[in-house]
């Protein structure tokens, strides 16, 4: 889908952008409400995510006029810091279709998307044939000899059906490759919709899979849809499957080898039209031969195959990435890049893989106001490795997982309002969220 970001804090537009972005969706960004109206002049947009207080033009204003335009395909969600009845109910008054109060996770906005593109009849059944975007090498960026093989990977998987199983360390771009995947396969034009595995608590797996009937459990209010139904004709996408826990892979192995599951609390049968696609951060090999991980459903997910290495083994990649997610950070090469500065990137080992190094990036050009330097870029890597977690052994596992899991119930409890969960923890939210970086869970 197409969609309008308009936010004026520059992170946030560029972080929720990112993630649409590897979702499958076309995203333009606008720094205020004013440019924002500029933008839907000029095109149509499927959504427009819009902040509520911003300069020139506020969210309440933006959403009225795009109502009073006539523009009735459009859906628009609207997020702010300022969270309150009063301004929820004008909203909503005014055709809105959510009203999110930060901080919230970016799932929360992918998964609302989701929703509104599964609703949406298929381009293939209006009898037009949507557009790829983006070639493959064009998103798959490096010079490697092994991206390159990953570029032919990902060109197998997208002329298929069959499931996938994309296996990478943290921060590589599985997520990225996912969506390249979706968006150009026969299904593109179809829901693309992601499960973060690792952040689902052990009792609503099954519910956010396969969705539940209204009095399935205590608080089931209202029947929900699972990722599985709002996925249908489409791909799911399972982030980290390899953190589903055994308990629970019976049912996901019966819906990916039968086509078909039940709500809970539910009896009706449903058919499951979709395409899977599954990343791993493990060896899930090593975890059946533990006992972890269900033979029959690691064969079920990977019938086809890519495999991401490191930044660290592919050093001749980490200068045109630092190019390309400099464009994305600054929506085009912003003249202050002493792009010869850039060959001190290729000294590192970046074990946070891609996903570090477009945060360095990111800071360093918003530290420098637009200016990207040999000096900054030193400076800032310096930092990052003091914010790297320590070598780990037996004891520092033990600490490390708790923590996580520590993280992760807050995150749960408190439904992903991360100021929230760092209330509960007791710990400052500047520390909550340097601890979800660390962790992979940012």
């Amino acid at each position: 889908m197409k969609i309008l970001i308009a936010d004026d804090e520059k992170i946030k537009r560029v972080t929720l952008a990112h993630d649409l972005e590897s979702h499958g969706h076309e995203v333009v960004t606008a720094a205020d409400g004013a440019e924002a109206l500029e933008r839907l002049d000029s095109a149509s947009f499927d959504v427009v995510v819009t902040d509520l207080r911003m300069p020139k033009v506020d969210g309440i204003e933006l959403l009225r006029r795009i109502k009073q335009n006539g523009a009735a395909g459009t859906e628009v969600i609207v997020m702010t810091a300022y969270g309150s009845i009063p301004l929820a109910v004008e909203a909503g008054k005014l055709g809105a279709l959510e009203f999110l109060t930060k901080p919230f996770r970016n799932d929360d906005l992918l998964a609302l998307v989701a929703r509104i593109e599964a609703r949406r009849p298929s381009p293939a059944a209006a009898g037009t044939i949507p557009e790829s975007g983006a070639r493959i090498d064009e998103v798959v960026v490096g010079a490697s000899n092994a991206i390159a093989r990953v570029r032919r990977s990902v060109e197998v998987c997208a002329q298929s059906d069959a499931n996938v199983l994309i296996c990478g360390e943290t921060g590589v771009g599985k997520d990225l490759l996912a969506g390249v995947i979706h968006r150009h396969s026969s299904r593109q034009g179809c829901p693309f919709v992601k499960v973060g595995c690792t952040l689902l608590p052990s009792q609503l797996i099954e519910s956010e899979l396969f969705g539940h009937e209204k009095g399935a459990f205590t608080g089931a209010e209202q029947r929900r849809l699972g990722r599985f139904e709002l996925a249908q004709g489409g791909t799911l996408y399972l982030d980290d499957v390899d953190d589903i826990p055994l308990e629970h892979q019976a049912k996901l192995l019966r819906a990916i080898e039968d086509k078909v599951f039940e709500r809970v609390g539910g009896t009706a049968s449903i058919r499951a039209d979709v395409r899977i696609v599954a990343s791993t951060k493990r060896n899930l090999l090593e975890k059946i031969t533990r006992g972890d991980f269900r033979k029959d459903l690691y064969y079920r997910l990977d019938v086809l195959h890519v495999n991401v290495p490191p930044l660290r083994d592919r050093r001749e990649d980490i200068v045109p990435l630092a190019e390309h997610l400099l464009k994305r950070i600054a929506a085009d090469c912003p003249r202050d890049v002493e792009l010869q500065s850039l060959d001190i990137l290729a000294e590192h080992d970046w074990p946070g893989n891609i996903r570090e190094l477009f945060h360095v990036l990111q800071r360093v050009y918003l530290v420098g106001a637009g200016a990207v330097t040999r000096n900054l870029l030193a400076a800032e890597m310096k930092e990052a490795v003091h914010r790297r977690p320590p070598p780990s052994g037996p004891f520092h596992s033990t600490l490390e997982r708790t923590e996580r899991d520590l993280l992760c119930a807050a995150l749960s409890a408190t439904r992903g309002n991360k100021t929230a969960a760092a209330t509960a923890l007791g710990i400052k939210p500047s520390t909550f969220r340097d601890k979800l970086a660390k962790h992979g869970l940012g």
